[in-house]
């Protein structure tokens, strides 16, 4: 599974619910949980103390990281928007097609808290896991 940084915000935050739960979960076995670039970095740059900075950071580097060449991530990102709008469906966040097309790319599951996903799902073969 690949936990969207909405998931992992909750999750920092001392959010319960069934999302976090599955995060919590993983993270205790760390079977299955992968982490992106785009991820990892919206998180880290919302922690305003160090000392959280690096907890978080131990957290998140326990997880697989997902490796792509950046440009060929940007096109087929790009592809995922532009096709969007075609169908007159608008992404708030550019940065959710580049999360969702490692997601994609790497068939996993996305667990997430962004409606923009669900956009996202309904039209390419983005895999969203149901809470």
């Amino acid at each position: 599974m690949l936990f969207d940084s909405s998931i992992w915000i909750d999750y920092f935050r001392g959010v319960k619910n069934a999302s976090t739960q599955v995060l919590d979960t993983n993270l205790e076995r760390v079977i299955r949980g992968y982490i992106c670039p785009p991820i990892l970095q919206e998180v880290l740059q919302g922690i305003k103390r160090d000392k959280d900075y690096l907890a978080v950071k131990e957290s998140l580097i326990r997880f697989h990281f997902l490796y792509l060449d950046s440009y060929f991530v940007a096109e087929e990102a790009a592809k995922i928007y532009r096709e969007l709008r075609k169908k007159g469906v608008t992404i708030r966040k550019p940065n959710d097609c580049i999360i969702a097309f490692y997601a994609i790319h790497f068939n996993l599951k996305l667990v997430h808290n962004d409606a923009d996903f669900n956009k996202i799902a309904r039209h390419t073969a983005l895999k969203v896991y149901k809470t």
